[in-house]
Parts: structure tokens; sequence; C-alpha cells
């Protein structure tokens, strides 16, 4: 397994030999506008070219549905079944089920890994297959691969609200420790269910603390959790790169108690501040403090501005070098990297970016999937990728 000294020294003077894990056969069934279709690259990087609304984004979004969360669009699971075409017999039914599977090569071997949408509950619930078996809990998928993405609608995370920020985060946490997806997923559950238990009044003290505690156990390890990542990414970006350096941090009041103390403390000061915010809670819904209130803060290196004052272009470049890092660290951590969704990203660089990112990709040496309208930008991945020519909802090797 390769050091993080290794993973973290310049291109030139390094080598990176951890573990691929890669998708060697996709399958998308009733999937947007696929009503099936399988892709079998072989564990090498894929190129998805063609028109605009031709399907290369679903594709990608079939593959995000093998990690935790709603996907590279944060849609429901319910809208992205195919739609049937007009008086088909396949209309007259008001849902239509859609499954996406893989098999994935991992450093312990080939998993048949697959995910559709629960039919039979009436919930909006993602169903999990490992090896032919139904899985318990959404870690499951990330302990066979790790999935990060980049799409163009991440290009204002930098501008836009707290939570896109946080999930971009936790995308990079759950290759360095899969339990942190069941962890976010605990704690979310439990202040929804605290929430609504304030808002209808009279709840019972004791259910109310319990709830409580749960917060405070999972909140204050999804907050180390989030720390421990941004410190070993500043460390990653500190060293020059075609990509600019960043220095991150998370803010919020969680985050501050972990400075000032031990863990166990935080845990004891948040359960503390949820009992004393219940009436307030109760009014505005939600709770007032907690992890879910931090922010990932990202400065550009060199010039120390905050990300959301740099232009546009030193904006997508930081995202790229946050990408690239996350994948180092998972490297060097787990010996094993992730693989890499990259919508339309290669088009809006320059040709010395364009160059570095495949440069970077090809030296890290992890499966990356992309798509673009020009086949020309791609040209110097030839016989290093997998194309394919997408059309009409149709994917063709080429």
């Amino acid at each position: 397994m390769a050091t993080f000294d290794q993973l973290t020294a310049p291109l030139a003077d390094r080598r990176l030999e951890p573990a691929r894990s890669s998708v060697k056969r996709l399958t998308m069934t009733n999937f947007r506008c696929y009503a099936f279709q399988r892709l079998e690259p072989d564990g090498a990087s894929v190129v998805l070219t063609g028109p605009n609304g031709a399907g290369k984004t679903n594709i990608l979004e079939a593959l995000s549905f093998l990690a935790p969360g709603r996907g590279l669009r944060g849609a429901r699971l319910g809208d992205v079944a195919r739609i049937p075409a007009a008086h088909s017999p396949e209309a007259e039914s008001t849902a239509v089920s859609w499954g996406v599977s893989a098999v994935a090569d991992t450093p312990e071997g080939p998993v048949d890994v697959g995910v559709g949408r629960d039919m039979g509950s009436g919930a909006d619930r993602r169903l999990v297959r490992i090896d032919g078996r139904s899985a318990r809990g959404i870690s499951a998928l990330t302990e066979v691969l790790s999935i990060v993405w980049l799409t163009p609608q991440m290009d204002r995370l930098f501008l836009e609200r707290a939570g896109g920020r946080r999930r971009f985060l936790d995308r990079l946490v759950y290759g360095l420790d899969p339990a942190h997806a069941e962890r976010v997923a605990a704690y979310e559950h439990a202040m929804r269910e605290r929430a609504r238990l304030l808002r209808e009044g009279g709840a019972d003290a004791a259910w109310l603390a319990a709830l409580e505690d749960a917060m405070a156990a999972n909140g204050i390890a999804v907050a180390a959790a989030r720390r421990e990542i941004t410190a070993r990414l500043n460390e990653a970006l500190a060293v020059p790169r075609p990509f600019p350096g960043a220095m991150l941090s998370v803010r919020g009041d969680v985050e501050a108690w972990l400075d000032d103390g031990p863990a166990l403390a935080a845990e004891d000061r948040l359960r503390d501040a949820l009992a004393v915010s219940r009436r307030s809670d109760s009014e505005t819904g939600g709770a007032g403090i907690g992890p879910h209130r931090s922010d990932l803060e990202v400065h550009h290196r060199a010039s120390r501005r905050p990300a959301a004052l740099c232009s546009t272009g030193e904006q997508k470049a930081l995202l790229i070098a946050l990408v690239l890092g996350g994948a180092r660290v998972q490297a060097a951590a787990r010996g094993s990297l992730p693989v890499l969704l990259l919508d339309e990203v290669a088009a809006h660089l320059d040709g010395r970016h364009r160059d570095a990112l495949f440069g970077e990709l090809e030296a890290v040496g992890g499966q990356a999937w992309y798509t673009g309208t020009d086949r020309s930008v791609f040209e110097p991945l030839l016989g290093r990728a997998r194309f394919y020519a997408v059309d009409a909802g149709v994917a063709t090797g080429c």
C-alpha cells in the first residue's frame, strides 16, 4: 500500500500503486431513458460522448445510486424510473420498477452489487443487494465501492447554501469510513423524529431524551469524521500541483466544542443544548444546533481568498483539486481508489488544465467516467479508455 507521503509527493517523484476499485459491468433496467442497457468497460475508464439530451448523464446518475444518498441529481427514487411510451402496456401502470446493477472489481475480488426501488412497502426506500443477498444499511454500498462525482450544477457549490457543501464533504468521508453514511442517516432520522414529537406537543420526555442521546452520539461522530478528512485534505492539498492548493475547515458550534475538549464532553454539550432548546425548536422546526448546521469553508491557498470570491475558473479548479485530493487521501487510508464520475468537466477546462486532469487521473490510477459532447476533447485518452457514443438513450461502443 502506498504511504501518505508517497501519495502527496510531486507527480514527477512518485508512482502510485494503491488497489483499484472499478466497475467492470453496468446494467440499467427502466432507468431514466434506458429500458435496458449494459456497458462492459472491464474496469477501464469510460468516455461517453453524444449530443445534449442523449442520456450521457443518466448513465453517471445510475452509477451514483450505487453510493449512499439520492444520486448526483438529488432525485427521489420514484423520479428516476423510465416513463413508458404512450399506449404501451407499461403506461397503464402508475409506477415502474427500476434497477441498476454492477460487477465491481474490488481489492477483495469481484462483487455483484445492485440497487432498486422498493415497490412493495409504499415507502420511497432503496433496496440493496450484495452478491445476490439483501443488504442491511446503506454502508454496505460504501464497503463495495466509493463513488465521488462532479457535475456542472456543482460549479456553484461555493456560492450556494451550506447543505450542498456538507453533502460533498460527506461523500469524501464515505471513502475513508463506510460507517459514516449510517451515522449521518441515524442522526437525521433521530432529528426528524424529535422535530415531529415537538411539533405535535405533549411528547414523552424520556423518548425525547433518547432521541437527543442518539443525535448527540451520532452527531459528534459525524463532526469528528468531517474534521478528520479536512485535516488530511489540507495536508494533501498543500503540495504544489497543476490544480490550486486549498485550505479547508469545518465551522460550527459542534466543531468548536471538539476543538476545546474530548468527544465525550462534546456529546454532553450537544445533548444538553438540545434539551434546553426544545421549546424554541418546537416553534421553528428541526434543531437549532448540531452538525447539520455546520459549513465547509474553502480558501484558495496561494491567494488566501475564500472560494466564493474566486473567479469561476478558479472555483472549478478548486473543486477538481478537492476531488483528486480526496482520491489520494482515500488511497492512503484504505488502499483503494474511488470511482470518479466527471460530468462535462473536461469541456469547461482550458487545454492546459484538461491535460493536467487526464495526467493526474492516470497517475492516481483510478477509474473515471467522463461525459462530453465533443469526442475530440478526449483524444488524449484514446487507447486507455473505453469510448461509447450515446444517442437517444442508446450507448454503443466505438
